[in-house]
């Protein structure tokens, strides 16, 4: 179902907190010109928790209208139980081709109580399932086998990063639906995935989800490429340059995951505009060093490709209009 980097967009905000649509179908066109693998509308980078029912229905229609059938379209869901069977119905309704099934509502529950939860949002819609494994949606392996064999559950991501048992849950999954048949799918779902995304590949993820793609999509694209090619040199520069140092920021404050993204955005010319609360935008310090990380990243794609081949983005030197852009 998918072959390439995975684009998690952003949701451009206006000056008056509405949702920005003409924006956001600019960001997915920009996003499309590099050829992802697939687009996942309205998920964690695109503040799926701050989104009300009518502007996630509306978020998932400009995606689907923008995207045209060019690659899937994924959509979240996830929350409280009756919420997210509704953002199904929803995601449904405005032609998304799947869901990735976020966590839960912020409470603790017993392996068959996850169970259930996806159960329930299933049965309202037949649209293909991936599930989030993060937060207080952890899976062990049993209960993931349990969920893999849903007839619509399609996929499994990972958000905790325990290797050791996302190892024996692929090994556990591929067993069980071989034997049923069923084509499944892993996923890396770890914030700056990169990074990690050679651990993942050496137990048998190969997909993951970038959100430097959606503000720096030459430079994911770049890394994905490296990856498939056994191009070290590259994949060692471009995370000695690039994503290692923007682990390092987004680690800076809780929630700069989404906002150091429409930061970038910004930085390449997307209004993509303020988070909502309880998140917090970048700071102007943090903001600066967010476009020196980009250039670096530019220069180590120069270098390897060649100055005259090498994507025009803007550099720290017009870093004062991005600065006009984001108020």
């Amino acid at each position: 179902m998918f072959d390439g980097v995975l684009f998690f967009p952003l949701t451009p905000f206006s000056a008056d907190d509405q949702v920005n649509h003409e924006v956001l179908a600019e960001h997915l066109e920009r996003g499309l010109g590099y050829a992802p693998g697939g687009i996942f509308i309205a998920c964690g980078t695109g503040e799926y928790h701050a989104l009300s029912p009518r502007e996630f229905s509306a978020v998932v229609r400009t995606a689907v209208t923008t995207t045209a059938g060019r690659v899937p379209v994924f959509a979240g869901a996830g929350g409280p139980v009756a919420l997210a069977k509704e953002m199904a119905v929803a995601a449904a309704e405005a032609g998304a081709d799947g869901l990735l099934l976020l966590p839960p509502y912020l409470v603790g529950s017993p392996q068959a109580g996850l169970v259930d939860y996806v159960k329930a949002v299933t049965a309202v819609t037949d649209l293909p399932v991936i599930v989030y494994h993060r937060g207080n949606a952890r899976f062990t392996v049993s209960s993931a086998v349990e969920v893999a064999a849903l007839p619509t559950v399609v996929g499994f991501k990972d958000g905790v990063g325990d290797l050791d048992l996302m190892s024996r849950i692929v090994r556990a999954v591929i067993d069980s639906t071989a034997a049923a048949g069923k084509a499944f799918t892993f996923f890396n779902g770890l914030p700056t995935a990169e990074a990690s995304q050679s651990a993942y590949r050496a137990i048998g993820v190969t997909l993951y989800s970038s959100a430097s793609f959606a503000f720096a999509p030459e430079l994911a694209v770049a890394f994905y490429e490296a990856l498939e090619t056994g191009d070290q040199a590259l994949t060692d520069d471009l995370s000695r340059a690039f994503f290692h140092p923007i682990v390092h920021l987004r680690d800076q404050v809780p929630g700069y995951a989404v906002s150091l993204v429409k930061a970038g955005a910004e930085l390449g010319g997307i209004r993509a505009g303020h988070v909502r609360p309880p998140l917090v935008d970048m700071s102007p310090e943090h903001r600066a060093e967010l476009a020196e990380i980009i250039s670096a990243g530019q220069r180590v794609l120069a270098a390897h490709t060649g100055a005259a081949d090498a994507p025009q983005r803007q550099t720290p030197s017009s870093y004062v209009d991005a600065e006009v852009l984001l108020g």
